[in-house]
């Protein structure tokens, strides 16, 4: 110990300083951004949705028959937006609009059933013709494939790789080239774009996923700095696990919220992600948020030590469920 202080002692008082004040800036920024997720998950409301356009403004939703896409659907409908709702199933899509149309009085539907995966011109030349004339305030690109299992890059199956980044990617693009031009024309829009934690942090086993998000990342904050000064908002809302059939987690949890209460975070915290460490990017879901901020604050997006933990949960995962699928083929 008096080595110790002998050695500091003998550095120059202006060097210490120095590296007191950096010492200080650091943790005055790591309070801050605390302090920043705390207003913006518990306290603060998001953009009022209203900015987007007044009550009878369509909104455009994919992925609209299950899950997030369908709640999505049923809380625009609830605010007032008209809905133009696409999916791959049209019975699904047409019970879901009369569903709507009966519930909300006034609310007006739109229906497209649209293979993603199939990746037709003819589909998108129908999405625009159907848009064509319409105020469309808001996009919802929730249209998304994950992996079947848990599985590693080099056993992939070529189809279901080439549908994750088909749908994932490409369909999201080309939505968005059909949707956005409408919104710069008219100085106003949102365009919400669903990412995951999938593709905030990389995830073995899950790579093709994982990299598709990735993907949408960069191009949402991309698109965002674009589209900004012609007044439309580009978000990218970053979540953890859901209990949607894609996730195929059931029960809810504290980490793992319903759709509903997803959904209802998700349209109340628009741009409130100021803490996060990429641009125009949010994570509504409380618990989600702190999540994402322990974990951007202390190993580091992107670290191979949270790369290690991915992989060694997916692999669990894959073992269970390779497992069931066994007991479940002896049964039969």
């Amino acid at each position: 110990m008096d080595n110790l202080n002998s050695a500091l002692a003998s550095i120059p008082q202006g060097v210490q300083l120095t590296f007191a004040g950096l010492g200080a800036l650091f943790v005055a920024s790591k309070l801050l951004s605390f302090l920043r997720l705390l207003l913006s998950t518990f306290i603060l409301s998001g953009t009022n949705l209203r900015k987007y356009g007044k009550k009878g403004t369509w909104a455009v939703v994919t992925g609209a028959s299950d899950g997030l896409g369908k709640e999505f659907a049923t809380q625009l409908a609830a605010k007032g937006f008209n809905l133009v709702l696409v999916s791959r199933t049209l019975s699904k899509l047409e019970t879901l609009s009369k569903e709507l149309e009966g519930k909300f009085s006034g609310l007006q539907t739109k229906v497209l059933d649209m293979d993603f995966s199939a990746d037709k011109d003819a589909d998108y030349a129908r999405l625009a013709k159907l848009v064509d004339g319409l105020d469309v305030g808001i996009l919802i690109n929730n249209v998304g494939q994950s992996h079947s299992i848990a599985v590693p890059f080099l056993l992939t199956e070529q189809k279901e790789l080439q549908n994750i980044v088909t749908i994932n990617c490409l369909g999201t693009l080309k939505v968005t080239q059909i949707i956005a031009p409408g919104m710069q024309t008219r100085k106003r829009g949102l365009i919400l774009t669903m990412g995951s934690f999938g593709g905030w942090m990389p995830t073995p086993y899950l790579a093709t996923y994982s990299g598709s998000k990735a993907f949408l990342q960069h191009w949402s904050s991309s698109l965002a700095a674009e589209l900004k000064p012609s007044n439309v908002d580009v978000q990218l809302c970053l979540s953890y696990l859901v209990t949607t059939a894609m996730s195929k987690v059931r029960r809810a949890s504290v980490l793992i919220p319903s759709p509903k209460p997803f959904v209802r975070a998700a349209l109340g915290k628009v741009g409130l992600g100021g803490w996060q460490s990429f641009a125009y990017t949010y994570t509504p879901y409380w618990s989600h948020a702190v999540f994402a901020w322990v974990v951007e604050n202390t190993i580091g997006v992107g670290h191979s030590f949270g790369i290690w933990v991915n992989l060694k949960m997916e692999m669990d995962i894959r073992d269970r469920a390779l497992k069931k699928a066994a007991r479940n083929a002896k049964k039969e």
